[in-house]
């Protein structure tokens, strides 16, 4: 058994999207001959905590290092888990938070990290580094790690960090000290992980010593574990429900659903009733006001923040399930983890999207109605699409293929296949 190292901030029993992908890597890589062992953080103050997927991590007997910091994260763990605060007031935050620190407020929390990789390192044999991003400092140190002990460093990039979706620099020199610190980072990996194809591409042309070679695409994907397991009743209810499964941040809003439902309501109401929108996660206040603003609150369930087990069941009792990217810089290299769960769930996808690689995804998996993200009379004209569909028994069919061959265990085989190709001989 080969073992490796792994570097992940976000982990169980944090919760929401960013620890799926890590979560599920580390669980099925046993089965393909490596043995992870994962560096990760204590107890923190985060927005959500799934303790069933801790218990997934037991249950595969994962070796789990907690290393404490002082990011505002490990400052705020008396609190437990932290209420999202509005959107403005994290928009605020983040903008301060990325002029004061490069690459980002979790520096200190890597460097701790770094300091234990080396004990760890020191006291027994690993054959590789796989470091999963964000948080960008912990590539940052863990390349460095990488030159003092001769380990071949896989970097995992969820999302992209130069002049990406989320960046904001306050100066010519913040930008060049992100880029920079990336480039140095770059240049001692063995080996690139990223999500799509968009963000491949971003890496070629913003580092151009890095090759077509050098960087390998595995995109985010689904459990068929999480849902093997689960029973579905039969459903008295007899509308088309329609839902969205996960938090709103930046680039994603429901208001141009709403106000698209909302014109549908006052055009079409005999078509509108027969629809019911819910809501699995946490909603901020502006958009429950907003439910309340155009007296949608009969046609939108809100189910609140729930573990990923049931999270998966609401997916499960749909019968269409809704995503929306908004429009932003470079958002075309986005590729949300959900979509691929949504594929798993083998439901029609309601897709509210700019051009990009989710797109590209939906196309693939066939079952899907995209849409532009802010046109209002479109996505109105999307839901009558489905009730037609629906009406008359033509919902299309996905593409099975795809479908398997976005399981996590598929994909857990490919990222071990790069580790292998790494190995020292």
């Amino acid at each position: 058994m080969f073992k490796v190292l792994v570097i992940a901030y976000y982990y169980p029993p944090m919760g929401l999207s960013g620890v799926q992908r890590t979560l599920k890597f580390t669980k099925y890589m046993s089965e393909y001959g490596w043995e992870p062992t994962v560096l990760t953080s204590t107890k923190t103050g985060y927005f959500a905590h799934d303790y069933t997927l801790l218990e997934e991590v037991e249950a595969s007997k994962i070796n789990v290092v907690r290393v404490g910091a002082n990011d505002l994260n490990s400052v705020l763990k008396k609190f437990g888990t932290i209420k999202i605060p509005s959107e403005w007031i994290r928009r605020i935050y983040n903008r301060i938070i990325q002029s004061v620190f490069i690459p980002d407020n979790k520096k200190s929390w890597a460097k701790k990290a770094a300091e234990k990789a080396r004990e760890i390192l020191s006291n027994e044999n690993f054959d590789a580094i796989f470091v999963t991003i964000p948080p960008f400092s912990s590539f940052v140190e863990f390349a460095k790690i990488k030159k003092e002990f001769n380990l071949p460093l896989i970097v995992d990039y969820r999302d992209l960090w130069y002049d990406s979706y989320f960046s904001f620099y306050l100066t010519l020199f913040h930008k060049m000290a992100h880029k920079k610190l990336e480039y140095n980072s770059l240049k001692n990996a063995n080996r690139i992980i990223v999500t799509n194809r968009n963000i491949k591409e971003s890496l070629l042309k913003n580092f151009p010593f890095l090759s077509f070679e050098d960087v390998t695409i595995i995109r985010h994907g689904y459990d068929a574990h999480d849902f093997d397991e689960i029973n579905i009743a039969p459903r008295e209810n007899k509308k088309i429900i329609i839902t969205h499964s996960g938090n709103f941040i930046e680039y994603t809003t429901p208001q141009y659903l709403f106000e698209a439902y909302k014109l549908l309501k006052k055009e079409n109401p005999e078509i509108a009733a027969k629809f019911e929108l819910h809501f699995v996660g946490l909603l901020g206040r502006n958009f429950i006001g907003l439910i309340k603003k155009l007296k949608l609150v009969s046609n939108v369930k809100l189910h609140g923040y729930v573990n990923h087990k049931e999270s998966v069941k609401k997916l499960l009792e749909s019968d269409v399930l809704w995503m929306m990217i908004d429009n932003r810089k470079n958002i075309e290299a986005i590729l949300p983890g959900k979509t691929l769960e949504y594929a798993g769930a083998r439901k029609l996808i309601f897709a509210n999207i700019p051009n990009g690689a989710a797109k590209i995804v939906l196309e693939e998996y066939k079952s899907a109605i995209i849409t532009p993200p802010r046109d209002i009379k479109k996505i109105k004209e999307g839901f009558i699409q489905i009730y037609e569909m629906f009406s008359q028994g033509e919902v299309p069919a996905h593409d099975e293929d795809f479908v398997l061959n976005h399981e996590r265990k598929c994909l857990t085989q490919h990222l071990t296949k790069e580790f292998q190709f790494l190995l020292k001989t």
